[in-house]
């Protein structure tokens, strides 16, 4: 069989290129709800808080109305807190008082959640909120300080063009199996576990 020539290539691959196009454009056509949606954001690997900051940052160049509530990450100040709570268009809630491990006081992180979700609670249910995101609310499940069924009911009364992103090393199968988008972030290598301190900037 003879060797294709360079016009055949270029022919085979731009059918390539509008076969692929033709399927995306269907899927397109087919996305027609218009509503806000939810973002879970699990898995050991590093960059979900960072991840959901970025989209927020993204939000926030369309003009939207943002929120954060941290429910842990409360022992200093980091700096996405520094970066967005200083812009008139973020509402930026720090709950926390530092990590589990560090406090060693499950009643005071136990009134601290529970602070955190009245608050995360007004969030979910104001119109003029466009995005919120609750940082590390997974862990409140997990040690067993909130309900996961306040969040549940929470996030389907909201108000309908609200997106809302959460994030956590792991979750309640009830929360992962209710949210629009759930991405898992592996954790292939760390610079921590290779004795690299943790530094501000990368870190918090």
């Amino acid at each position: 069989m003879p060797n294709k020539t360079e016009e055949e290539k270029r022919a085979i691959q731009e059918a390539k290129l509008l076969k692929k196009k033709a399927v995306v454009d269907e899927r397109i056509a087919k996305a027609t709800i218009e509503r806000g949606v939810s973002i879970l954001l699990t898995g050991n690997g590093k960059g979900k808080s960072s991840s959901a900051f970025g989209t927020m940052a993204r939000a926030l160049g369309h003009g939207r109305k943002c929120a954060v509530v941290q429910f842990i990450k409360g022992r200093t100040e980091t700096g996405e807190q520094k970066f967005f709570g200083a812009l008139p268009d973020v509402e930026f809630h720090v709950m926390g008082h530092g990590f589990t491990w560090e406090t060693r006081n499950p009643e005071l992180e136990q009134k601290a959640a529970e602070q955190a979700w009245e608050l995360a609670k007004g969030l979910l249910a104001n119109p003029e909120v466009d995005f919120v995101l609750l940082d590390e609310v997974t862990y409140m499940y997990k040690y067993g300080y909130l309900q996961v069924e306040d969040l549940l009911a929470a996030l389907e009364s909201r108000p309908k063009h609200q997106n809302v992103m959460m994030t956590g090393r792991t979750a309640p199968r009830a929360l992962l199996d209710s949210v629009d988008t759930h991405s898992k972030i592996a954790n292939e290598r760390h610079a921590f576990a290779s004795g690299v301190k943790a530094q501000e900037g990368i870190e918090w």
